[in-house]
Parts: C-alpha cells; structure tokens; sequence
C-alpha cells in the first residue's frame, strides 16, 4: 500500500500553525536545523511525557537520568566513535556539493534538472574519504588538541558510564534499566526531509542491563513492548513495521538489531524511528577497560558476578514527532462547504492544546462567561481562547492545530450556565453544564481514546 506525500504541505501548515519554524530564518536559516513553536514544544513535550511515564514512572524496575552532553574524551575512544563513527563523503569539483558515497542514489544534484550525483555531464566526483560525523569543540581558553572535545552523538554512552552510580544509588537488581531524554549533534554530510534528519536532535533511549544467557528472551519482550507503544499513539499499524538487521547492517556492537520503521508516504517511504538492539557487553566491557574500574555486577543472592548485557532502546522524538504530523494530516470535504477542511487528527493525549473555547457573540455577557470557562480548564489542560471571526473558521483553526475539543458559549449559554462541546473528528456536539466541561473533557482523555468522538464519550 503506497501513502501520498504530504510533506510539502506539513511543512507550509508547520510554519502557519506555529508548529516547526526554520531556525535563524530572519539570516536566511540554518541548515537542518529547526525550531519548535508554541504547538510543536507542546506536542513534543506531550509525546515525551508518554514516553517517560511508559518506562520510568509505571514501572519499579528502570531509573531515570539526565547525563551532560559534553563528557570526558576517552569516552568517545572507548566507545569507537572516535575511530570508527564515520561515513564515506564524496564531493563534486564542479557544483561543491557534498554527498554520501553509499547513499548517491537517494541523493540530489543542486544543479538543474534535478538528478543524481555523477549523472551531469560535468560531474567530477572526488574518490570517496571518511568522515566523523561528531562535532568537535574545546573546552577552557586554550584551543589547542588537549582540550579538545565533543559534543555528544547520542545519550546512552552516559547511561553506562553511570551504571553502577544508578545501580548502587537505587539499590536496584539486574534486571534494571536506565532512562534518559536529551540532546544529541551529529555532523551529518546530508540531512533533509524537514525535522527527519537533522544535525541537532534529542533521543530518548533506555538502556536495560541483563544477565548474560537471558538477552534475547529480554530482546523480544522490548520489541514487542515498543511496538504496542507506537501503536498506542494512534499511529496507523499498517504505516508501521518492524526491520530486522541482516548480517551486513548490524552494528559491530549488536548481537541483534530491529528497527520499527514508520511510512511517512512519497519518496522517504518507510524509515526507522526507533531501534532495539541486543548490545551484548560490548559497552560495559570498552569503558571497564578504557577507564581502568570495574563496572561489573555484584549478584550476591548467587554469588557471582559479572558484565550484564544490554538492551537499547533508542526512540528517535524528533521523527516520531514527524511521524504523528504525517499520520494525523487529512483533507476532508464538509457537507454545505466548498473549501472543506484541514484536520490534524492527533490522540487527543498528545494534542498541543486540548480545547479551544469561543464566544458565539462578543456581546450579552457571553465573552466574560468565555473567559471564566477556559480559565476554569487552564486549570488541568491547555487551552486557546478565540473571540475572532466567524464560528466556522475558529472551528477551522482549531482543527489545522489538532485541538480536540472546541467548547462554545452562546445566548442559551448565559441563561443556563451551560455549554456546547464540539468533537474534531466526527464534528458532533454535546451540550453540558459549564462547570461539567472540565470533567466531561477529563473523564474522555482519560479513556486513551486515540479519536475525538462525540459518540465515544465515557458515562459519568
């Protein structure tokens, strides 16, 4: 089954909405990298919220973490990314464009017409060289090669070389895992397809240590586990499947390697947006070795101990954010409209902003009894007020912003202290007591529902 491709008007609705804005976009914008506005922080916020509740607060058995993003050098060293995280980059002498040798055929001349690198007559591709991908900075006043450093490719390395101090600290027992969200850099030679790939990015990762003999058995419980959480998005299960990595692609520390691979439509299709990988104890082993101290298991129960092996999971929020743009954008035609709408169809528990209130009128009292209403729910959930405009287009607005609840006050409203709260996805309405709108809206996100539906509504 083939998906359209909606990136071009995800972009144009990310900017209008306040979803996704160009960052330095008054200098002309910086490349692959974006900023979140006002619905794009709360939309990702909600999504890592999600995320974090799943692993850490439901459960007793994975700790949280927040580790620094510039750490020690001779981490990088025991990791092998100072060695071996690189890449193949080629260049063209005749355009100055840059690409990578293994992916030419997923790339783009700048020249026009549009083809592949070394598909011009005038193309001269230099022979390819290998490229580390992080990016390197200094620390102190002095810039010379003893104070080099780096700022991080990925937040797990902070999670091993914490183990034990969140091991010990936590009284926890193998198994365990530990958690982090965080910001990550990688100097890639071609990022692009909007928010997919970029050069600044944050990943939440959990790195879940097991005794050795027990990892694959651990391996396919998290790949199912992360799987259902995706789908509990409300992402579209036939958009999602799982990768394996065959010989060829597995990472020289994986004994074993899935990606959940969502398809975003078009040309970028199906792509990873989380991985689950069985890292053996390639990572526990370098940094004991690297750094000279133990990092071993003490299993006093059995008398033993050992070098535990880890399961990663590493859920990418920037594509997966992605992810639910593209999965919740649609065009619908309303009946008795011409121009028919544009709705992001979000999980009403991730939406940015849960409810919209509107005064029917700016007069008899219905903008103050408005106001009292949203100030009311701000109390337990965001909420946009809107007096601007004809009815049909504040519903309109809210729509493109994926809130799923609009409430609005009119004439009966003031005489019987009540309201109409209207659903986003099938555009039904229900009328309750105004003090009622709160837990109305409550009781229905609390249900989990992944649709805004006004014949789904849960009994008090």
């Amino acid at each position: 089954m083939s998906f359209p491709d909606v990136m071009e008007k995800l972009v144009s609705l990310s900017k209008r909405r306040g979803f996704v804005f160009q960052s330095s976009e008054i200098y002309g914008g910086l490349g692959s990298v974006w900023d979140y506005g006002p619905l794009g922080i709360e939309l990702k916020r909600n999504l890592q919220e999600r995320w974090w509740h799943a692993m850490v607060r439901s459960r007793d058995d994975i700790e949280g973490l927040d580790s620094a993003i510039l750490m020690h050098p001779r981490v990088w060293e025991a990791s092998g990314h100072v060695g071996g995280f690189v890449d193949p980059l080629v260049d063209c002498k005749f355009c100055q464009g840059r690409f990578r040798a293994d992916k030419l055929q997923d790339a783009q001349c700048p020249r026009k017409p549009s083809k592949k690198p070394g598909e011009h007559t005038e193309c001269q591709l230099t022979e390819p060289r290998q490229f580390n991908l992080m990016f390197k900075t200094h620390m102190g006043p002095v810039e010379d090669t003893s104070a080099a450093i780096y700022l991080r490719p990925e937040t797990a390395q902070g999670s091993y070389v914490n183990f034990l101090n969140v091991q010990q600290a936590s009284r926890q027992k193998v198994p365990f895992g530990i958690a982090q969200i965080g910001k990550a850099f990688r100097n890639e030679i071609t990022p692009g397809n909007f928010i997919f790939r970029t050069r600044e990015f944050e990943q939440m990762e959990m790195q879940f240590f097991v005794e050795p003999g027990t990892d694959m058995e651990w391996f396919e419980k998290w790949k199912a586990s992360r799987m259902a959480w995706h789908r509990g998005l409300g992402l579209d299960e036939s958009r999602l499947q799982f990768h394996q990595h065959g010989e060829g692609e597995l990472a020289h520390y994986a004994r074993a390697a899935f990606d959940i691979e969502f398809d975003f439509g078009g040309s970028l299709g199906s792509q990873e947006i989380e991985g689950i990988h069985n890292r053996g104890d390639f990572d526990l082993g370098k940094h004991q070795e690297f750094s000279g101290k133990r990092l071993e298991y003490v299993d006093q129960a059995n008398n033993k101990r050992y070098l535990p092996f880890v399961i990663e999971t590493a859920c990418g929020p920037n594509r997966t954010l992605l992810a639910l743009l593209v999965n919740a954008y649609r065009e619908e035609s309303v009946a008795g409209e011409e121009e028919g709408r544009v709705v992001m169809g979000f999980h009403p528990a991730l939406a940015p902003v849960k409810a919209g209130v509107f005064p029917l009128t700016k007069k008899d009292g219905q903008p103050e009894m408005a106001h009292a209403v949203a100030n009311d729910l701000r109390k337990r959930f965001p909420v946009f007020y809107d007096e601007a405009g004809a009815i049909g287009r504040r519903y309109r607005r809210q729509d493109e912003a994926g809130t799923p609840f609009c409430i609005t006050i009119d004439p009966e409203s003031t005489k019987n202290n009540d309201v109409t709260i209207r659903f986003r996805d099938d555009m039904g309405q229900i009328r309750v007591g105004a003090s009622q709108a709160a837990e109305v809206i409550a009781r229905y996100l609390a249900t989990d529902i992944s649709v805004a539906d006004s014949r789904r509504v849960p009994a008090p």
